[in-house]
């Protein structure tokens, strides 16, 4: 094991990233290609499966360069959730992939509500319908183009697809299958009146497995095609999500992962399957456990619009601007002089799952300046998880001692204190920058028998936090007055939002 590394891959949705660790946990080599992304039409993101295994392939061979001959233990793959792809017998693509971003289901979200309340769907599969899971989209393949689901042999996720290639067993992991929005979280198994419901049948969908399972060994096809032994073993892995709280050791509830990217989700670990409308319950990354996970499209994403948008900041560009703001933000009280920030610039998942939202921006005054809104905007959106928290804590789940933020908002000091101030909860910043591939390494290392599970290989080989940013007390009370107050703002203007919505959509239309 000393001389030997563990090869973890991340494909997301705009890169496939390979990187080699130590069993300490230590990145050795890593290598990076990039993914197109297809947009067909408004609200349409799809990708050619065979870019993912181009990708990954020389990413692979890249890696096999510059290591030891015969040093590679492992490998495992974390991936873009809720993503799939229809194949044909040989295992080909017949049609694009269907990414998570795509919002052309909304229709066949609205027919399922017709014959099933959110209710029992959630208690089927943690989710509350929307547009994200592959169930709807599959759907709306079988109203579009009935023959090529009717004929498709294999219905793929992005591990399964890639571990066929690389070692000709069709299967999945439990954290890979669930976000598609057909399996049984009781059960663990396919649902067959989802599937039914759809228009596929389970056996079109892989076999499905814990993560941390050694699945097969690279094939002749696939050992040359990516200069790694015959005999590498292929482990389970997951969902980008679920394998980035293992990478990070959110193994208990103690430590609630908070990824602070283009979007901000956070994840409590539970040990049971809880459900409700604030958030999505979805299977851990490791050998046991559920995360209930909290997703705002708005993180990343609505900050580098506020400031190329409205400051003419290019962060890359001008450093300084962006320190200087974030020093002028920081040095406002809680509430930004009576600002508050709806950041849903995107529409909402929970908890309110409303595609019509937007955001809104109250209590401008002419003493506002753009510290004032970037401050609100970051108050927002940590508003946003304090009310999550909440919520989770009323229906049982146990109240973290810590968050781990990752992503490249977690780099900013400001919002790491503001959202330990607003949410009353410590947050530690996390050293790896690349959470979902090290959780995907412990899986693989975890297959190879380097440790007992992968929770214990997130023990030996995740690093510990390298800032901690505690609570104001007294800013933390301040902002328990102004979550209740924000708490009371998208139910008030929600149906002049939508009535908004019809005006916007009837001149569109005009």
């Amino acid at each position: 094991m000393s001389d030997n590394v563990v090869i973890g891959v991340d494909v997301s949705t705009t890169a496939v990233k390979a990187i080699a660790w130590n069993g300490a946990g230590a990145a050795i080599a890593a290598a990076r290609r990039p993914l197109p992304l297809d947009r067909p039409g408004t609200g349409r993101y799809e990708q050619n499966a065979e870019t993912w295994w181009i990708a990954l392939c020389d990413c692979l061979k890249d890696l096999a360069g510059r290591l030891t001959p015969g040093s590679v233990a492992a490998l495992a793959i974390a991936h873009q959730r809720e993503t799939f792809v229809t194949l044909d017998a040989s295992g080909k693509p017949s049609l694009p992939a269907l990414l998570w971003l795509d919002a052309r289901a909304e229709q066949e979200v609205a027919d399922l509500r017709e014959t099933m309340s959110d209710r029992r769907y959630r208690a089927i599969t943690g989710k509350t319908p929307n547009y994200g899971p592959a169930l709807f989209k599959l759907a709306w393949v079988g109203r579009h183009a009935p023959d090529s689901l009717r004929r498709a042999a294999a219905i793929a996720d992005v591990q399964s697809f890639l571990v066929a290639r690389l070692c000709g067993e069709f299967v999945t992991s439990r954290s890979s299958a669930d976000p598609l929005g057909l399996f049984d979280l009781q059960r663990q198994a396919w649902d067959e009146g989802l599937c039914g419901w759809a228009g596929i049948e389970a056996r079109q969908l892989p076999r499905v497995e814990p993560p941390g399972t050694l699945v097969g060994t690279l094939d002749a096809a696939a050992a040359e095609a990516t200069d790694l032994p015959e005999a590498t073993p292929v482990v389970l892995a997951g969902g980008d999500g679920q394998t980035g709280g293992l990478g990070i050791n959110a193994t208990s509830p103690q430590r609630t992962y908070l990824n602070l990217g283009t979007a901000v989700v956070a994840g409590i670990y539970s040990d049971e399957p809880l459900h409700d409308p604030a958030w999505r319950t979805l299977c851990a990354g490791g050998s046991r456990g559920y995360y209930l996970e909290s997703s705002l499209r708005s993180g990343a994403l609505l900050s580098d619009w506020f400031l190329q948008s409205i400051c003419n900041i290019v962060p890359e560009r001008d450093p300084d601007a962006l320190k200087r703001l974030e020093r002028d933000a920081e040095s406002l009280p809680p509430g930004a002089n009576g600002l508050l920030l709806l950041p849903y610039w995107e529409g909402v998942m929970n908890p309110h799952w409303d595609e019509q939202a937007r955001g809104c921006v109250l209590g401008l005054a002419t003493s506002h300046d753009r510290a004032a809104l970037y401050r609100a905007l970051i108050e927002g959106v940590a508003m946003e998880q304090a009310l999550f928290l909440d919520a989770a804590a009323r229906s049982g789940a146990e109240r973290p001692r810590e968050l781990a933020a990752v992503g490249g908002l977690s780099a900013s000091d400001l919002w790491c204190q503001l959202t330990a101030d607003v949410t009353g909860i410590p947050v530690a910043r996390s050293p790896s920058a690349e959470a979902a591939s090290l959780g995907a390494a412990m899986c693989a290392a975890a297959g190879v028998g380097w440790f007992e599970s992968p929770e214990a290989a997130a023990d030996a080989m995740s690093a510990a936090a390298t800032d901690a940013f505690q609570p104001d007390a007294q800013a933390h009370g301040r902002y328990r007055d102004l979550t209740a107050i924000y708490g009371r703002l998208y139910g008030t203007i929600r149906d002049l939002q939508h009535e908004l919505g019809r005006f916007r959509d009837q001149a569109t239309a005009s």
